[in-house]
């Protein structure tokens, strides 16, 4: 697929600084967001984060026709993930410190699965 493909629906919301540190921290600490441009929760999700924190967020694009899509890394991951979780895969689904979270989920949760100790003054919702 490569750079071209689709994006989905444009970010119009903002970052601060919160958002920003979390969006590293969860880089850093090797999570990955399992996500697919044309899914409405992960939308949802990116503008928690707002524009700035997402273009750094360890995003995995699952639909074929995405940007950057890793639609085998995807396909391998979906029966791990239903194993672990018990339910069907879909997006968003969260991958932190070895464990799986399904759906949008609140930057707050997302600070407190991975460890994260930085600033939690998030704007774009908690």
């Amino acid at each position: 697929a490569g750079a071209s493909g689709n994006a989905g629906l444009p970010i119009v919301n903002a970052s601060s600084t919160a958002e920003i540190e979390l969006a590293k921290h969860l880089k850093d600490v090797g999570a990955r967001m399992y996500s697919a441009y044309w899914c409405p929760h992960c939308h949802d999700q990116k503008e928690l984060f707002g524009k700035e924190a997402t273009a750094i967020l360890p995003y995995v694009e699952c639909a074929p026709d995405g940007q950057k899509s890793q639609t085998a890394l995807c396909q391998e991951m979906a029966p791990k993930i239903e194993k672990a979780t018990g339910q069907a895969f879909g997006f968003p689904t969260w991958e932190i410190n070895g464990k799986y979270y399904s759906g949008t989920q609140s930057l707050s949760d997302l600070a407190t699965y991975s460890g994260y100790k930085g600033p939690q003054n998030f704007v774009n919702g908690s």
